[in-house]
Formats: C-alpha cells, sequence, structure tokens
C-alpha cells in the first residue's frame, strides 16, 4: 500500500467536503483557507486520480452483509463476477473465516432472497454465504470525517438549502431514477450538467435534489482511497450484545471517531461494524475500548480487510484509488 500522504489544503478541503459535498467551492474557501479557483483545481486533481470522490446514492430497500466463502482457484473470477453486479455497492477481500465481504443494496428482502439463493448460487467456486441482514443502519460513512478542519472552521460551512417554497414536494419516478443514475457516478455534477444529461429543467433538478435531500431519501458522501489518507487499517467487528446494549450504541458509537459503519443485525451478531484505524496496534487498543463503551458485549469475530475490490460506485485498484465507475444499484 501506498505511503503517499495528502498536503495540509487538500485534506482540509476533503473534511469540507464530508460536511457539504456539493458545496459551491466559493462557500468552502473560508473554511479551507483558500480561494475558490485553488480548490477547484485540487478536486479536479484529486478526482483524476481516483484519490477521492463524491456519490450520491438513494436511502432505500434491504441493505445486508454477506461472507462469502470461495474455493481458491475461483477467487478471482468470483471476486470479479461480484465487482461488477450492482447489487454489491462494496465489495471486501477480508482475513479470517471468510474470504469476501459484500455489502448488499436489494430492493426489499423478496429481491435480496432471491439475489442470494439464485444468482450468487450460480457463481462457480462458492463455498458458503453468511448472510447478515441490516434492521438498522446507526452510522454511515457520510459522517465519518478525516478532522483537518477545528470545529470552528467546520463550523462555518453551510448545510444544504431547504427546497423553496414553491418547489413540489412530488418527485416523478422517471426523474428520480435519472438523478440516482447520474448522481451514483458523480455526486457534484452541476445542475446545468445534470440539465444536459437527462432532459429535466434546470430548476426542476435543483427542486428534486433539495426535496429528496431534505426528506432524507438521498445523501451524498466523499469516498477517499484508503492508502492516502494515514487510516491504512480497515476492519470489520462482528458484535454480540444485549439488547439494552444495542439500545445503548445509538449514543455511545457515534463518540467513537474511528467508525465508519454501525449497523444492527438479524444474525448471531446483532451489531456489525467498519472501522478504519491508524495501524495494527491500534487492533487491540479499539477493541478495548469498544467492550468499555458496550459493557456486556462481546466481540465474537472481526476481519481485517486485505484489499477492496469495490467502494460505493468505484471500482477500486490494489493501491486503493478508484480506477473506475461501476453500475448504479439495482
Amino acid at each position: 500500500m501506498t505511503s503517499t500522504r495528502l498536503d495540509d489544503t487538500d485534506l482540509r478541503l476533503l473534511h469540507a467536503l464530508q460536511i457539504e459535498p456539493r458545496a459551491p467551492w466559493s462557500d468552502l474557501a473560508s473554511a479551507v483557507g483558500a480561494d475558490a479557483g485553488t480548490l477547484a483545481r485540487r478536486w479536479a486533481r484529486l478526482s483524476a486520480e481516483g484519490i477521492a470522490w463524491v456519490t450520491g446514492h438513494a436511502i432505500r430497500g434491504q441493505l445486508a452483509l454477506l461472507e462469502v466463502e470461495v474455493e481458491l482457484s475461483q477467487l478471482n473470477a468470483v471476486a470479479n463476477g461480484l465487482q461488477n453486479d450492482p447489487f454489491v455497492v462494496v465489495l471486501d477481500h477480508a482475513s479470517g473465516s471468510r474470504d469476501l465481504l459484500a455489502l448488499v443494496q436489494a430492493p426489499d428482502l423478496g429481491a435480496l432472497s432471491t439475489y442470494a439463493l439464485t444468482r450468487l448460487g450460480g457463481l462457480d467456486g462458492i463455498r458458503s454465504v453468511r448472510t447478515h441482514l441490516a434492521n438498522e443502519v446507526l452510522i454511515d460513512a457520510s459522517r465519518w470525517r478525516l478532522r483537518a478542519l477545528e470545529p470552528e472552521e467546520a463550523g462555518r460551512i453551510r448545510p444544504p438549502r431547504p427546497p423553496r417554497p414553491r418547489a413540489s414536494r412530488h418527485v416523478p419516478d422517471e426523474l428520480r431514477t435519472a438523478l440516482a443514475r447520474e448522481l451514483w457516478h458523480d455526486g457534484r455534477m452541476s445542475v446545468a450538467e445534470l440539465s444536459t444529461r437527462t432532459g429535466f429543467a434546470a430548476q426542476r433538478i435543483a427542486d428534486a435534489i433539495a426535496t429528496l435531500r431534505a426528506s432524507g431519501e438521498l445523501t451524498f458522501r466523499v469516498d477517499l482511497a484508503r492508502g492516502y489518507t494515514g487510516w491504512p487499517i480497515y476492519t470489520w467487528y462482528f458484535v454480540e450484545a444485549p439488547a439494552r446494549v444495542i439500545e445503548a450504541a445509538r449514543t455511545a458509537i457515534t463518540s467513537v471517531p474511528e467508525v465508519r459503519l454501525a449497523m444492527t443485525a438479524a444474525s448471531r451478531y446483532n451489531l456489525i461494524l467498519a472501522v478504519w484505524l491508524r495501524n495494527l496496534a491500534d487492533v487491540n487498543r479499539f477493541e478495548m475500548a469498544l467492550e468499555t463503551a458496550l459493557q456486556g458485549s462481546r466481540i465474537a469475530d472481526r476481519a481485517v480487510v486485505l484489499r477492496i475490490a469495490k467502494q460505493m460506485g468505484r471500482m477500486v485498484s490494489p493501491d486503493t484509488r478508484a480506477s473506475g465507475p461501476s453500475a448504479p444499484p439495482a
């Protein structure tokens, strides 16, 4: 993995975008400490090199984490098949008792069942699949921060503008579909370009994005090439916790800055976490802190990610940079 680091302005820019991924450069200038032109040029470089990208995605359907065991001789073929599968939004090569971890988004539980039994069952080389159905996502990676800005600086960044009073509260299905397709590939695509690509009027697009964001049906996130961030260790934790602890986790987990994803699950493990750490020595320290924060819980298993193959709309190369877009979720 590369040891290259981004400079302070890059990190400050990326932290600012994590707070508001579609903010105009002029809105971020005072927080980052660079003019709008400089920020635009830096983002163009970071995105062109696959170091950072913005994804717009709909909050809907059934989410699940699949642990997949594969015949060694078929591992690359299975990984390539899942990497190109529109149901798979994240795909990791992992250590431990599974070869691959796939975060899957399906339209509903029935579609997920069909996918697991039929599509995965048709791939040669898969020995077993363990499915962890997500009950509730407590934290997702859109809330993870680089911590490059001071709180006062971060506070200067304006939240997304609410819908206009005159904006329609109904977004037609064909407009939703068009926005989902384009924003999945580029979450910072301008309203003007979205209008050109979709054929909808710019004002209708601006209103639709504002309405869907305000309702929570559309969210935006910045993803980063992990090897360039100073957080090179990526680990999944599978936790068994009493129900009362799960309730406490709603607040306790949000205060743990290393956690990028926390979800309750309908499986043997009722709390599943994805975590970024500074180094392998932090694994034990994090586990001690987690068990202290969630008294009565037990870390039943963990998996260190050996390589990310796919991350939120992008294929990922071995050096953790994005290497190309993927199809939007089914």
